[in-house]
């Protein structure tokens, strides 16, 4: 036998019992599945359907676009600029084909830009570029993700893709814009990413010669001095092959030691002609000196 004792409830919410009187009921536990508890006084409540809040709000609709725009602007004013990319990446949909198209497509990448978030705004700015070409911001799209590709290129020891990609997002944009007043910034730009491709070139060569695979750091330095022969890393890299080929020279077997030393001769004397102010002269020519040695001493095993 179970008792249950009902009192009178202060405060109810919507679609409980309110009982007004104390009262008993006494059951079979046996009964719970058919229960009916008639001695009790049960007022019951029909539920009021809640107000369904509007599933726009907050979402960016054309009803509330203008509303939205305000606060993109404010957030972008303000500095807070990935907040306002959030917002205008939800407002050029709509905005796609109407007056505030371009203003919002070039805030968005610019607001990733300030972010220093550079390869999402290259991508928009050069979209930015491909879907308003003729605009007075055109222009600068194009030299914003120019520089947004700068910013984004690694470090000369890592992969060196995107500076590729880089460069030629810079020889675009001088293509494009011969005429620019930005032309020398973008000349700096690509002198500065063809010095990082040309750093990293460098150091495999240097690599190379340390690990004794003398033959790979010749063929890498021949195609530096072909392709970066203006770079001010050239002087060095024909000091490295310098050394490199006497080396190898050295551990050569007899009838390739002749020819060996003879490229040892052939870098100091490009090093010289090349380069007459370098300070790696001085260095070489003890080691172009005792290449010029050994193959005197060749030439009288010869006879």
């Amino acid at each position: 036998m179970l008792c249950l004792f009902f009192g009178e409830v202060s405060a109810a919410t919507e679609g409980e019992f309110l009982p007004k009187n104390n009262h008993i009921c006494f059951f079979e536990v046996g009964e719970v599945d058919e229960m009916t508890v008639s001695s009790i006084d049960v007022k019951t409540k029909k539920s009021k359907p809640k107000k369904s809040r509007s599933r726009s709000r907050g979402r960016v609709n054309f009803e509330t676009f203008q509303e939205h725009y305000d606060k993109a602007m404010n957030f972008y004013n303000k500095k807070a600029f990935l907040s306002a990319a959030r917002i205008f990446e939800e407002l050029y949909p709509l905005s796609i084909g109407t007056p505030l198209g371009d203003t919002i497509l070039f805030l968005f990448a610019d607001s990733y830009f300030q972010n220093r978030d550079y390869q999402m705004a290259a991508f928009h700015f050069r979209e930015y570029v491909r879907r308003y070409p003729g605009t007075e911001r055109t222009e600068l799209a194009a030299l914003n993700a120019v520089k947004a590709m700068y910013y984004s290129s690694p470090e000369y020891y890592l992969d060196q893709f995107i500076t590729l990609l880089a460069i030629d997002e810079v020889n675009l944009f001088i293509q494009n814009y011969p005429y620019s007043k930005h032309i020398e910034e973008c000349n700096e730009i690509l002198d500065a990413l063809r010095d990082k491709l040309a750093k990293k070139e460098m150091e495999m060569v240097r690599m190379y010669y340390q690990t004794g695979n003398f033959e790979a750091a010749q063929i890498i330095a021949r195609n530096f001095l072909k392709t970066y022969s203006s770079s001010k890393y050239a002087p060095e890299v024909l000091s490295i092959l310098i050394r490199n080929n006497f080396d190898f020279a050295r551990r050569s077997v007899e009838r390739r030691k002749y020819h060996r030393f003879k490229d040892v001769l052939d870098a100091f004397e490009m090093l010289q002609t090349r380069y007459p102010e370098s300070n790696f002269i001085a260095e070489s020519r003890k080691i172009a000196d005792e290449a010029t040695n050994q193959i005197r001493r060749l030439d009288e095993r010869k006879k």
